[in-house]
């Protein structure tokens, strides 16, 4: 894999986490939402459609040849967050706090840096 795949695969992997996780300012407060956290407000279909979502993310990092360590991690944030998702208020508030997707983001980049 060459550098620009790898660097493109980064670039889509940040893409995604921002979608989901923080495209939209909340006016007047320094806090950022996105699809995955107006997707949390729908009951269990929502939690279920934002991991799979959120898979993207892992995809990229087993394309790039990640290893397993790696996307167990970013496994274990989909999980916790699909956990607590399930809990009404507590999961919609995990949806704006908690950020898997940029975690997971990051963690790729760790991983190839």
């Amino acid at each position: 894999m060459t550098q620009h795949d790898t660097e493109e695969r980064l670039r889509r992997s940040w893409q995604l986490a921002n979608l989901l996780d923080g495209i939209w300012t909340i006016p007047f407060t320094p806090w950022k939402v996105g699809i995955d956290a107006l997707l949390g407000l729908l009951p269990v279909a929502g939690d279920f459609l934002s991991a799979l979502l959120a898979l993207g993310i892992v995809w990229q990092a087993h394309k790039l040849g990640a290893p397993k360590s790696v996307k167990i991690k970013m496994l274990a944030n989909i999980g916790l967050d699909f956990l607590l998702g399930s809990v009404p208020v507590i999961g919609d508030i995990a949806d704006v706090a908690f950020r898997k997707n940029q975690r997971n983001a990051a963690l790729l980049e760790k991983w190839v840096k």
